[in-house]
C-alpha cells in the first residue's frame, strides 16, 4: 500500500500516538484538553502512566487504555479512541473508570478522598441511541435526579461524536472548533489551512507530515491505515 496522503489520518492508532501519546508533544495533548475542558480545568502538565492496567487479583480482567495521563495535581485522565461502533461502549467506558478509581485506595488508614477521574472517548461513529441528536460533546456527570443537579463532581465521562461535526474551514468559531475540524479532515488536506495557524497547530502539522517519518515509521503508519480501513 502506497500512501497517498501528506499527513496522518488521527483515527489510526498510529497517528493517534504518533500526535498525542509521545512526551515532546504532550503539549499538543495538553491544549486540546484544556479546550475540551474549558472553564473547568487548566492543565499546566501532564505525566503518562502506563496504560495497561490489571484488577486486584492475577484472574482479574485487565482494561488498556489508548492513553492514560496524570495532571500536576493528581487528577487521572483516560483518553480513548474508538473507531468502529461497540454495542456496549458505555458500559466499557463506565468500566474503565473504575481502574484510576481503585488505584488510588491506600492501605491503612484511609478517608477515600478521591482525584477527579476524566474519561474522554473521540468516536468515529454516533450512539444508536442518539441518531436524531446531533451534539458532538456529550458531558455526563453523577446526577441528583430530584434537584437536576450533579452530585459528584470528580468523575466525568466526555464522549465526543465525531460524524456530528461538520462544520467547513469558514465556520469555525474558536480554538476547539479547530481542534475538530483537524480529527476530522486532517489526511484531506493539502496544506496547513490559513485558520489554523496557532503555533499548537503548525506544530501538529509538522509531526503529522507524513514525508518526515522514517522508512519504519511510514511503515508502522501504512499497517495502522490498513487495519483501520478493514475496520
Amino acid at each position: 500500500m502506497i500512501v497517498k496522503e501528506r499527513y496522518i489520518n488521527l483515527f489510526t492508532d498510529f497517528g493517534f500516538k504518533k500526535i498525542f501519546g509521545e512526551e515532546l508533544n504532550k503539549d499538543l495533548l495538553i491544549d486540546f484538553l484544556n479546550e475540551l475542558l474549558k472553564g473547568e480545568q487548566s492543565i499546566k502538565d501532564l505525566s503518562y502512566n502506563k496504560n495497561e492496567h490489571i484488577g486486584r487479583l492475577e484472574s482479574d480482567r485487565k482494561a488498556i487504555f489508548d492513553l492514560y495521563c496524570e495532571n500536576d495535581r493528581g487528577e487521572k485522565f483516560i483518553v480513548e479512541l474508538q473507531k468502529t461502533k461497540q454495542k456496549f461502549f458505555k458500559d466499557r467506558s463506565i468500566y474503565y473508570s473504575t481502574f484510576p478509581i481503585t488505584e488510588q485506595a491506600e492501605s491503612g488508614d484511609w478517608n477515600f478522598e478521591l482525584k477527579a477521574v476524566y474519561t474522554v472517548a473521540i468516536l468515529d461513529f454516533t450512539f444508536d441511541d442518539e441518531n436524531s441528536d446531533k451534539t458532538v460533546v456529550t458531558l455526563v456527570r453523577l446526577m441528583d435526579t430530584q434537584k437536576k443537579k450533579v452530585f459528584f463532581k470528580k468523575l466525568t465521562f466526555l464522549y465526543l461524536q465525531m460524524p456530528n461535526f461538520n462544520k467547513t474551514e469558514e465556520e469555525l468559531e474558536d480554538h476547539f472548533d479547530k481542534w475538530l475540524y483537524i480529527f476530522k479532515n486532517l489526511p484531506k488536506l493539502h496544506e496547513r489551512p490559513k485558520k489554523l495557524q496557532e503555533r499548537i497547530f503548525k506544530k501538529l502539522f509538522n509531526i503529522a507530515e507524513i514525508a518526515r517519518f522514517s522508512s519504519l515509521e511510514v511503515e508502522a503508519y501504512e499497517e495502522s491505515l490498513r487495519v483501520y480501513r478493514d475496520l
